[in-house]
């Protein structure tokens, strides 16, 4: 017997067990490690004595696997897995993927579209008595009624399509533990209207007095200045401090979101990740090649939670929450020398991050007893004067991990607030992360350089990028190294118009800027620009807001940003010519492309052909110490 959990009736019975007290049911195949939310779960409900059960990818075309274990005793906790399954199976442009990075061997097909409701609701066919708990990011941002991409329609609250009996929102723990103590207490699934962090459903006549009533399944339906209302009332409400009660009315039915879980504490959070992962996919899983979605993460530290950058297309405020929390100095060395005895570890840590990896501290004391901001970002446009930017805490951890026998190399690839960076006044941060923990190529998020664009984000404006770039390249520079930086960019974001992306055009050409991939917007549940997008308004301001919406007009967008690929180039004059910047099409240097028509089209664009210059491969901004330009980028030789 392995040390995984149970994975099949076998399993169980090796165990000793004849029933378990609870079956988590996963869309992703099953991977023990700290950095898969359904290991989380199971490892803590096992750590608090339950026997459970982890039935991962079942057949949902019959109901075989689910019937595997019998009754559970106490129920069932179902997730989608670590994305939204509709996110996992689709493109932007709606098309399948040929790739699941959370199954075996990445094949495609082996969990249903909208898996959540698809489990659950075959669950409540077999066995109707028995609680059924959902949640994870699918559950959690589709917990009201919520624009789908997919369907292009609002769907309605989760929560009543899965027919569950409660709704974890938000990183689950205690919510778990303290349902798990309830139902083992005896107590009723369908009395449990007082978790923090859960979301229930009631007769319209059993609606609790206290809270905000937020715009109706119906309202948000037929109005999109309604699903607008919805939308902010939704997005201000999550802070666990000043955070109240929501309800939103589906018919005959209130769904009700009681106020936040508080994050977890420092020793609470050193406890979960001190439970006994295995840090690898099931040996099931072997005979395919194992689990992709492992391979970016199997020796990386989780050093915080939460993130008060909030920019607006992406769900972890709406999920986990804007304050931040983090594990102590001491749980996250336990871990770093963990993996110095792990068979297949060569010395390199590839991060010690989070969701954004140098935030250490809330942004600012004030919000320790009134919360966090309602409708204001402490980043963005500005940074807030009460923002305390401070490095010091993060750096003492990267220098005593990169201490460790046995580690040669501690990189930092999840994401660095540059703006954040910044701010902080003493530059020591700034300087080993140059100096230690770039792997060749440092990956930031401007998104785009247009101020208006970037306000309808929620980002800091281009001019902190190129402070940014000026100091990481200068820094670069004084230790002789040849490093890059790796700017993400997206395009049709709202706000953005075709001359917003000519540009921004103009500006990778500017800085000599080739990005090889371009991330198209996509409209996720449970974001401020997902509303944007469908509403054609910004919820705070009620403001009409642009969104390129037609296939065609998104890829003019797309293709402006690869300007210099030839494959773009009929897109590229389209788009300019219907900008009426012909100015922009020629053979003069300032130009993006060369009329279509020209002799020269088979043989590229001049200096800017298909053949890409090397140093500027993936996205990057090369460094040379001699001859920068005022961005940090080398001139080029005449």
């Amino acid at each position: 017997m392995n040390n995984f959990l149970p994975v099949n009736q076998k399993d169980m019975y090796e165990r000793g067990w004849e029933q378990p007290d609870f079956v988590y049911i996963s869309g992703d195949a099953y991977v023990d490690h700290p950095s898969f939310g359904a290991s989380i779960i199971t490892r803590v409900l096992e750590a608090k004595g339950y026997k459970v059960a982890v039935l991962s990818q079942p057949d949902w075309h019959g109901t075989k696997d689910f019937e595997q274990f019998g009754k559970p005793r106490l129920g069932y906790f179902i997730s989608s897995g670590n994305i939204d399954s509709m996110v996992a199976h689709y493109t932007v442009a709606k098309k399948p993927r040929s790739v699941d990075a959370y199954t075996a061997g990445g094949q495609m097909g082996k969990r249903p579209d909208r898996a959540v409701i698809v489990y659950s609701n075959i669950v409540k066919q077999l066995y109707p008595d028995v609680p059924v708990i959902i949640g994870g990011l699918e559950a959690s941002l589709r917990r009201f009624a919520h624009y789908d991409y997919w369907d292009d329609a609002v769907r309605p609250s989760i929560l009543l399509d899965s027919k569950a009996d409660l709704l974890i929102f938000g990183m689950g723990e205690n919510q778990t533990i303290e349902i798990a103590e309830r139902l083992n207490n005896g107590e009723s699934v369908d009395t449990m209207h007082d978790i923090l962090g859960t979301v229930y459903a009631v007769d319209t006549k059993d609606t609790p007095y206290v809270g905000v009533e937020c715009p109706s399944f119906e309202n948000v339906c037929s109005s999109k200045k309604e699903y607008s209302k919805a939308a902010r009332i939704e997005q201000d409400e999550q802070d666990h401090i000043r955070g109240k009660v929501i309800k939103q009315k589906h018919g005959k039915k209130m769904v009700v979101q009681n106020q936040p879980m508080p994050p977890l504490t420092t020793k609470e959070l050193d406890w979960v990740y001190s439970l006994p992962y295995m840090r690898a996919y099931h040996p099931m899983y072997e005979a395919q090649g194992g689990v992709p979605g492992i391979q970016e993460v199997e020796f990386s530290i989780t050093h915080n939670r939460g993130c008060f950058g909030a920019c607006n297309f992406c769900s972890i405020a709406f999920h986990q929450g804007r304050y931040i929390t983090t594990r102590s100095k001491k749980s996250i060395m336990i871990e770093a020398e963990k993996l110095t005895h792990m068979p297949n570890f060569k010395g390199y840590i590839h991060d010690i991050g989070g969701p954004t990896a140098n935030f250490r501290q809330p942004s600012c004391m004030l919000q320790e007893e009134h919360g966090l901001c309602k409708g204001k970002k402490c980043l963005a446009p500005k940074p807030c004067k009460n923002l305390v930017a401070n490095h010091e805490e993060y750096l003492d951890i990267l220098r005593s991990v990169r201490q460790l026998p046995g580690i040669k190399k501690v990189f930092i690839r999840s994401g660095i607030r540059y703006d954040y960076l910044l701010q902080d006044k003493d530059d020591s941060f700034f300087r080993e992360l140059v100096k230690y923990h770039v792997s060749g190529q440092l990956k930031v998020a401007p998104e785009h350089c247009s101020a208006a664009v970037l306000d309808k984000m929620g980002k800091p404006h281009i001019e902190a990028y190129i402070e940014f770039s000026k100091r990481y390249f200068q820094y670069t520079g004084e230790i002789d190294k040849e490093q890059y930086l790796v700017p993400y960019l997206m395009s049709s974001h709202p706000g953005s118009t075709l001359n917003d992306a000519i540009d921004l055009a103009l500006f990778l050409k500017k800085n000599h800027i080739r990005p090889e991939q371009v991330q198209d917007f996509y409209p996720t549940p449970g974001t401020i620009s997902t509303t944007m997008f469908y509403t054609g308004l910004d919820p705070y301001t009620m403001e009409e807001v642009y969104s390129a919406k037609n296939p065609h007009d998104k890829a003019l967008q797309r293709a402006l940003l690869q300007y210099y690929n030839p494959k773009n180039f009929a897109l590229v004059e389209e788009a300019l010519k219907k900008a009426k910047r012909f100015d922009l099409i020629g053979t003069d240097p300032k130009c993006l492309v060369r009329p279509q028509n020209s002799a020269h089209q088979k043989q590229g664009t001049g200096r800017n052909n298909g053949k890409n210059n090397n140093r500027n491969n993936k996205n990057r901004q090369n460094f040379a110490p001699k001859k920068q330009n005022k961005y940090g980028r080398k001139k080029k030789s005449r």
